[in-house]
């Protein structure tokens, strides 16, 4: 895997309007489908969302996943570890919020944040990235064996545009709330990152693989995202529980 050779854009022959009438029908399906998974409680959905920061985790959120029923869906965003957190093992925090049956949980940013910010910053020796990245897969793997269904997106933005986007955090008012020094800063580090995330990839490869989404147009992550999910909530052939007669 290297990120350098795959498309951050959109095909030049995609129709923006086709795609985005698309998307719309997809989110339709993933309405429906969302009601039996919720009932029938075979299943649950987990969505991760890793990227760089202005890569659209926060948008994806706000525009993919508005058609789902809210009881049946929750959001955590997995940041900088509490004291609390840093006393235990770096997967006790993120076990409580994987879905139980029925639901969708979307997580923005996730367990693999335990991974690139200490690799890329040298806070922990190669050995234990490694033994980190087998209990990844550990636990991905008992996830599934539950009936979790994992899809990992990685929302590849270029870096052209992310500094765009970074920019115009200090411009537009009702972004300029979303500015943190920090992300200028790590923008330093960002072939230091690439680096972090195809290792992270080809860990991954055979057991759980990524979803690599070229995300520089917003409307195009949309349309790959929203067909995606629908596309494996069908997979699961799903059905609504049969009347119980008393």
């Amino acid at each position: 895997m290297k990120l350098k050779k795959e498309p951050t854009g959109p095909p030049k022959k995609i129709s923006r309007i086709n795609a985005e009438h698309e998307t719309k029908k997809f989110q339709d399906k993933i309405f429906n489908l969302q009601n039996v998974l919720f009932a029938e409680k075979k299943h649950s959905l987990l969505i991760i969302l890793q990227g760089m920061d202005a890569s659209g985790k926060d948008g994806t959120i706000r525009h993919v996943f508005n058609c789902v029923n809210p009881q049946g869906c929750g959001v955590k965003s997995f940041k900088k570890p509490t004291e609390e957190e840093k006393l235990h093992d770096f997967l006790w925090r993120i076990h409580y919020h994987t879905p139980s049956k029925g639901m969708i949980q979307i997580f923005n940013r996730s367990h693999y944040e335990d991974i690139l910010f200490p690799a890329v910053h040298k806070l922990l020796t190669d050995k234990i990235i490694e033994k980190r990245l087998e209990a990844i897969n550990q636990f991905e793997k008992n996830l599934k064996e539950n009936g979790t269904i994992l899809i990992k997106f990685f929302l590849n933005i270029s870096k052209k545009e992310q500094t765009k986007r970074l920019k115009e955090r200090l411009t537009i008012t009702h972004k300029k709330w979303k500015y943190d020094p920090a992300d200028t800063n790590e923008e330093k580090y960002w072939d230091e990152y690439m680096k972090v995330y195809e290792t992270i990839f080809d860990n991954s490869r055979y057991s759980n693989p990524w979803h690599i989404i070229p995300s520089d147009a917003k409307w195009y992550r949309n349309y790959i995202i929203a067909k995606s999910l629908a596309e494996t909530l069908e997979s699961l052939h799903m059905k609504y529980p049969a009347l119980i007669k008393k």
